[in-house]
């Protein structure tokens, strides 16, 4: 009878509600994949079908050609790969320092870095873009790499400190007594260690910046210059939406992600693991 009532438990406490999160997750997705290969008269059609019939690859096509969303891909995958090195370069320095060095307001700087991920990002544009317009950074790729690298160093090394406390600080000491100094034992004993957890910040800050809307749509004006997101937003017509553009588009910007998360998923999910295990 325990038994039975643990396994109802189990059921009701853990599975119903990830069945139930899982849902609202993927049913979006589901339909902006359907609607995507679905024709114009079935989109606006009053019948429902989970599968497109005829199934067409004119949204894509059009999206990809005429709404110059290759364009778009490209603006996004640079801005967001050049900030990525970045990020993840000065977050493992950033890291490994507040996990090794004991430093006068160390406390004080910690909390200062907290302090930064509750400010909305929204109260920064005004000042931002005074700034990045004085000193000619509006309407360029540079004006969102250089805010993606400000906004996501102070998280990633958070983050990264976690990973590096993780390690045992007598690895290092044993390199340090075969002769390596501190920056030999950080590139080849501390690094690879942390090959995981770097993974795990990398990841995050992609998909971070990749989803960015407020910063590109404030600061970038020329059409050439869109990110995804931005593309997406004037894909919406102020009288008609194109469903099966945007649905296609969607999918198309779900791309680079998705396929990035099943490559890594492995040191994912170790890294996290990782970075759990001291903060």
């Amino acid at each position: 009878m325990n038994k039975r009532r643990k396994i109802i438990e189990k059921i009701f406490l853990i599975y119903l509600p990830l069945t139930v999160m899982m849902l609202f997750v993927l049913i979006p997705f589901v339909w902006a994949l359907v609607t995507s290969f679905k024709t114009p008269e079935a989109i606006t059609g009053t019948e429902i079908s989970l599968l497109p019939h005829p199934a067409v690859f004119d949204n894509y096509i059009k999206v990809w050609k005429t709404n110059k969303f290759s364009t778009y891909f490209i603006n996004s995958l640079l801005v967001c790969t050049a900030a990525l090195i970045v990020i993840v370069l000065c977050s493992v320095l950033n890291g490994y320092a507040l996990a090794r060095f004991n430093f006068k307001g160390k406390k004080l700087f910690m909390l200062l870095l907290i302090g930064t991920q509750l400010m909305p990002v929204i109260i920064l544009i005004i000042p931002l873009f005074v700034i990045f317009k004085q000193i000619g950074l509006i309407n360029t790729r540079w004006s969102l790499i250089v805010f993606y690298i400000a906004m996501q160093i102070p998280f990633n090394s958070i983050l990264m400190k976690g990973f590096v406390s993780g390690i045992p600080v007598s690895i290092e000491e044993a390199a340090w007594v075969d002769g390596a100094g501190r920056v030999k034992t950080m590139l080849l004993v501390v690094f690879p260690s942390l090959l995981p957890g770097i993974v795990a910040t990398g990841a995050f800050a992609f998909v971070s910046c990749w989803n960015e809307f407020m910063i590109s749509f404030s600061f970038i004006t020329s059409q050439d210059l869109f990110t995804i997101p931005v593309a997406l937003k004037y894909m919406i017509g102020e009288y008609t939406i194109d469903y099966g553009s945007l649905a296609a588009g969607s999918i198309i910007a779900l791309i680079p992600p998705v396929c990035l998360f099943a490559y890594i998923q492995k040191y994912l999910i170790s890294g996290l693991g990782a970075g759990a295990v001291k903060g």
